[in-house]
């Protein structure tokens, strides 16, 4: 599937801000400007824009512009900052949703970007994450269990990173995300309830913690 230009847009003003392109409080060039650089109709554009405002990037002041968001748009752009502490520094109430929850053995892909064994368990989560009770994404975590063995399951799916952090003494050190498009099977259409073929937009994160032990 090739990647929609909405997408590529996003990616190229985030890279732009992570370059100080764009400095954080700044006003971005107008969407007429920014639609003429990209040669997209101004609707693809907003599409782009939209996103980077959904994610905490950007953040549009009436009658003012679109700007750099000032509130920890460094942690945010990086994905180091939890999906619960994004929701609540927007004013939003974060919850989550288990759907299933089992040690198992890591995938071929897993065990290369995990750099785990053959021998190794891994716990595999899946997770719905609201905001003010709005369902916002569909997660797959996969840690590898060694990481997480001590937690309870309520103190993992509630909110890893915070239990990772506070229980078990980790610092978050650095993430690795790439940013796609994809559209709605019918079971994500069911969970986050939207219309299935509704374009949606995947993140694939790969975070390492200071002492360089990865998770997905």
């Amino acid at each position: 599937m090739q990647e929609p230009m909405y997408i590529k847009i996003h990616n190229q003003i985030k890279r732009d801000i992570e370059n100080k392109k764009y400095k954080v409080g700044e006003r971005i060039p107008a969407e007429r400007q920014l639609a003429s650089k990209f040669n997209v109709s101004r609707m693809t554009l907003r599409q782009a824009i939209k996103t980077l405002e959904d994610e905490g990037i950007l953040e549009r002041r009436l009658g003012r512009g679109t700007y750099v968001s000032s509130q920890k748009v460094q942690e945010k752009m990086s994905g180091i900052m939890s999906f619960t502490d994004i929701t609540r520094s927007n004013g939003q109430v974060p919850s989550s949703k288990l759907l299933s929850y089992r040690i198992t053995k890591p995938s071929l892909s897993e065990k290369e970007k995990l750099k785990i064994q053959d021998t190794d368990n891994v716990l595999r989560m899946e997770r719905v994450r609201f905001a003010d009770n709005v369902p916002i994404c569909y997660e797959v975590a996969t840690i590898p269990y060694e990481l997480v063995s001590r937690f309870s399951k309520d103190e993992i799916s509630s909110s890893l990173y915070q239990t990772l952090e506070e229980k078990g003494g980790y610092k978050i050190g650095s993430v690795v995300e790439n940013i796609g498009a994809a559209v709605a099977n019918e079971n994500e259409a069911r969970l986050l309830s939207v219309k299935k073929g509704e374009p949606l937009v995947t993140r694939r994160q790969v975070t390492e913690l200071s002492n360089h032990y990865p998770f997905e």
